[in-house]
């Protein structure tokens, strides 16, 4: 009776969910629904077992594009919808973002803004022709803190980063010196931020003048004008930055394991093909 109820209800509730609460085992269900089953339902089964797997090596993190993208990297045939089906049936979806932010875009009385240079084209034919530049938030239960990165729109990877407390220049002028250290770009990188005092203070337009690096700004209240640094701070809190951190040392080696281990070298793109940055830049040679 315990496994008839299983199967009558399956669309509706995790079939490991009832397992536990009915107190039977998922390999026994199986078994007995092994003879009750046509050879599509059999598959479906596989396959979810499967996406399960995938779902897991990607810290809970893919929706059903890249768990498809990686069951065809392992030699899975199935179609992109049946993985989307199966995935809401079974209730295999990523976390809701964590939301609660303060302003961050702070404009400098006088300051005149260098031109949007970039125009929203977010493509790039090499690496280090393009950077955006962007900070963010991270709630604490210490306070704010702030996540300063550099994007290279070719890769999508990020060559720069620091984090502080405080909102300043310092701190993306941290993550520009940590980009130009390992990429050590040439005179043709242009590079976009949007026009926060922290862009357009002396110092950090001093660093970009210093290495003939031609600047870009967003127009004002144009979030579209810098969406790459958008859309990357939108999965880093909806993936990683999901809750509030305890304390700001948590945060930052969280964050760092996230983007230096994860996002950069094993996460799919979906703009690259399905793949991560770094392995984007090694097919291309870089």
């Amino acid at each position: 009776m315990r496994y008839q109820y299983i199967r009558e209800h399956r669309e509706e509730f995790s079939v490991k969910r009832m397992c536990q609460l009915l107190g039977v085992t998922r390999s026994g269900y199986y078994a007995w629904q092994a003879e009750k089953e046509g050879p599509r339902t059999l598959e479906n089964r596989v396959l979810v077992e499967q996406i399960r797997v995938e779902y897991k090596i990607s810290r809970q993190t893919y929706g059903s594009p890249r768990i498809w993208a990686r069951l065809q990297d392992q030699g899975m045939s199935c179609g992109r919808h049946r993985v989307a089906r199966l995935m809401r049936r079974e209730g295999i979806r990523p976390p809701k973002r964590h939301r609660r932010y303060p302003v961050t875009t702070q404009r400098q009385p006088g300051v005149i803004p260098a031109p949007n240079r970039l125009n929203q084209d977010f493509s790039a034919t090499m690496a280090n022709s393009k950077w955006v530049s962007d900070f963010t938030y991270i709630d604490t239960a210490e306070g704010w803190m702030y996540l300063a990165i550099i994007l290279d729109l070719f890769s999508r990877k990020v060559v720069g980063w620091a984090m502080s407390p405080q909102m300043n220049t310092a701190l993306v002028e941290t993550a520009l010196q940590m980009a130009l250290q390992t990429r050590q770009p040439d005179a043709s990188l242009l590079h976009h931020s949007d026009q926060g005092s922290q862009y357009t203070s002396a110092a950090y337009q001093n660093s970009l003048a210093g290495m003939n690096i031609q600047t870009s700004m967003s127009r004002v209240g144009n979030c579209y004008d810098n969406a790459v640094a958008e859309s990357f701070f939108g999965t880093l809190k909806a993936e990683c930055a999901t809750r509030q951190f305890p304390t700001h040392a948590l945060a930052r080696t969280t964050i760092f394991e996230y983007i230096e281990v994860w996002y950069n070298r094993q996460r799919l793109h979906s703009t690259l093909g399905y793949l991560s940055p770094v392995e984007f830049e090694q097919q291309h040679g870089h």
